[in-house]
């Protein structure tokens, strides 16, 4: 047996060896995690240069009909506008008069179908009937095609009878069965088909164009709302509560069903629910002590409510309430009431930020820019190109230390595209949006072929292309940057406006390192309590209020603050693949079913989380307080706003940026040039 002296001495070499594993342990686990972060940068360049060709199942069709015809990376972060949609008598005629009668075959097999999509089987239940009854038959001869690759699509389909072939480039991919759909990124947008798809024999189709399925969407949404809003304005204890607090409230209530003999309240239990009867009828009862039989005490049907004292404290139940048939229920909980009643609007009420003015901007006399005319701006340079024209940084050729950034727009692009009218929006708002954290809009010129928007110079680059630089950004500089993207959603809100296109592209710094927000197509004003309908923004970035066409407010631009953090601090988006559907039908199953990266904090995670809740309503900056629910979160704990608002702030990182003695002229804008203030229509 070993002295003392022994063992000490073999316990420390055992001491020893723990210590050199552990340090081999957290060797292993630095590599480890390198390793992963490089499978990860791989797997995107995989995805952004890879054409990818599904196997047969039940998103094959989809992969392989319905891709953009452009780069997998660069489609995805194109924003997306579909034509903007109106319940206008023609419209609705012309959905009632597609509305075919089908056999129950038919419909069990459409239906299939749709049950079969991963993104449109989370339709409600009547919705999906709606379109069922909508889509018409066609029949098409064996060796013609369906889709023509190259071709733009406007339908979805349904097979019923017969094969269709799926082929690209001539060679085929796969085939397609009866309760296949193919084609449905169409129901959202103009896409272009990257596949042919034709029939091996003659086939039988079911068909649905996108104006048709938005239709029936939109109204069957607003009819609910319609309802919900109804029945709870027609209740005597909430008359007195604004428009916008019904809406919201109407928005939180969630439906809940009943089978025939379900308790829905039971006497004696705690409560802290309220009921409205939605459709069906209840029974209300009471046992009395010393009785076995529940005693009835009356019935309630359609429009009616119970349950209404837990709204304002604790309510212990004095009878049972028990569904008479199937009933449906509308039901909001005391909290959730509670919130809305303290906060009946976004709380627009704090100060507004304090305008320091850029040295681009500060530098130059106001009457001298208020009487410039597009003669008076020298071309320095190309900052870019854009979908309808390119940027170009200039200087007052009276003043060459003033720089100014200059969109010029080919209207016929514009006109042709159908965007005339988000065009002119974006510029209308653009105008009176006097904001430190926005992309100032100083002047808009027209001559008979451009238009000529006179910006702000943010030099500094986009936020963008310094995270594909840099892979992804530490904490303190994702914060500064998110915080500023709060102050300029913070500001369009309380104007009524909605953003819908939060991304890094749209983030530009200015000289200082300060972030703003710069314009897009996508802005829209929209009344306190409305909602708008416009499938808009851009994939991964879409709320899911947006992709299911359920209707959507401001509340849509929080999600999408949600997903630049995490993409500020993964370098990744939560929702991203090649296949557009397959990213859609991501959004839709929401950011709980996301694996977060290890870059991103659990305080960053909350924040993620809070801000993406599948309810708009439930968001982070959609409740009573606003915008300073996001201020207060622990992600931004102990960080300045009063120092952001007033840009006393120092930033993490300031842009290298090229000073102005530098540039020199090279180029002169038309003299045929007229001023465009108020003539809007005089496009």
């Amino acid at each position: 047996m070993g002295t003392l002296r022994d063992l000490q001495f073999a316990l420390q070499l055992k001491i020893e060896e723990l210590r050199q594993r552990d340090t081999l342990i957290d060797e292993l686990e630095l590599e480890l995690d390198t390793k992963d972060e490089l499978i990860r940068r791989l797997q995107e360049e995989l995805d952004r240069y890879r054409t990818t060709v599904s196997l047969p199942g039940p998103s094959a069709v989809s992969a392989a009909c319905s891709a953009q015809i452009e780069d997998n990376h660069s489609a995805k972060r194109n924003t997306i506008i579909s034509e903007p949609l109106s319940l206008d008598p023609v419209t609705l005629a012309m959905v009632s008069h597609r509305c075919c009668d089908k056999s129950q075959e038919s419909q069990r097999r459409i239906r299939a179908a749709f049950l079969k999509n991963d993104l449109l089987k989370n339709l409600d239940e009547g919705d999906i009937r709606a379109i069922i009854a909508c889509m018409y038959h066609t029949t098409i001869d064996q060796g013609c095609h369906v889709i023509q690759e190259g071709a733009v699509g406007a339908q979805a389909y349904v097979l019923e009878e017969g094969r269709l072939e799926v082929t690209k480039d001539g060679l085929k991919v796969l085939t397609v069965e009866p309760e296949d759909m193919f084609g449905e990124l169409a129901l959202f947008y103009s896409c272009t088909h990257t596949y042919s798809v034709s029939a091996q024999t003659e086939s039988k189709l079911w068909v649905i164009d996108r104006r048709s399925y938005q239709t029936i969407l939109m109204q069957s949404a607003l009819s609910r709302l319609s309802h919900s809003v109804e029945l709870l304005s027609s209740l005597p204890f909430l008359q007195s509560l604004p428009e916008d607090v019904i809406m919201k409230m109407s928005d939180l209530m969630e439906e809940a069903r009943y089978a025939d003999g379900d308790y829905i309240i039971r006497q004696g239990a705690a409560g802290d629910t309220f009921y409205i009867i939605s459709k069906g009828q209840v029974k209300v009862t009471e046992k009395k002590p010393g009785h076995e039989e529940q005693t009835l005490l009356f019935k309630l049907s359609e429009r009616e409510w119970f349950g209404e004292k837990a709204l304002w404290g604790e309510d212990i139940r004095t009878a049972n309430v028990t569904a008479i048939g199937d009933v449906t229920c509308l039901v909001i909980d005391r909290e959730t009431f509670k919130d809305i009643n303290d906060g009946s609007a976004l709380d627009c009420g704090r100060d507004e930020p304090q305008t320091n003015k850029s040295k681009s901007e500060s530098d130059v006399d106001p009457a001298l820019l208020s009487s410039s005319t597009l003669s008076d701006f020298q071309i320095i340079c190309s900052l870019g190109v854009g979908e309808f024209g390119h940027v170009d940084l200039v200087q007052l050729r009276s003043d060459i230390k003033c720089l100014f950034a200059m969109r010029v727009l080919n209207k016929k692009l514009i006109l042709s595209s159908g965007r005339r009218e988000y065009v002119l929006r974006e510029g209308r708002i653009l105008m009176e949006a006097h904001c430190p954290f926005i992309v100032r809009l100083h002047k808009i010129f027209r001559d008979d072929e451009q238009l000529y928007m006179l910006t702000e110079a943010c030099l500094g680059g986009d936020v963008f292309s310094l995270l594909k630089d840099e892979g992804y950004f530490e904490e303190c500089r994702a914060r500064f940057y998110t915080a500023c993207v709060v102050e300029a959603l913070t500001f369009l809100h309380c104007q009524g406006v909605i953003y819908r296109d939060v991304k890094p592209e749209n983030v530009l710094l200015d000289e200082h390192g300060y972030a703003k927000l710069t314009g897009s197509r996508c802005l829209k004003k929209v009344e306190v309590g409305k909602k708008t309908w416009t499938f808009c923004g851009t994939l991964g970035y879409m709320a899911p209020e947006i992709i299911l066409n359920k209707g959507h407010s401001t509340s849509a631009d929080f999600w999408s603050l949600g997903v630049f953090v995490f993409e500020l601090l993964s370098g990744g988006l939560p929702f991203s693949g090649s296949d557009p559907m397959k990213i859609l039908a991501a959004t839709v199953c929401g950011i709980d079913q996301i694996d977060f990266p290890k870059p991103i904090s659990k305080s960053a995670s909350s924040l993620i989380k809070k801000l993406c809740r599948s309810n708009p309503s439930e968001r982070l900056g959609s409740q009573r307080n606003g915008a300073k629910e996001i201020q207060k979160h622990t992600w931004f704990e102990g960080f300045n706003w009063d120092g952001l608002c007033k840009r006393t702030l120092i930033p993490s990182v300031i842009p290298n940026v090229k000073h102005h003695l530098e540039y020199s002229a090279c180029g002169l804008y038309s003299e045929d040039s007229v001023e465009l203030c108020t003539d809007w229509d005089d496009f």
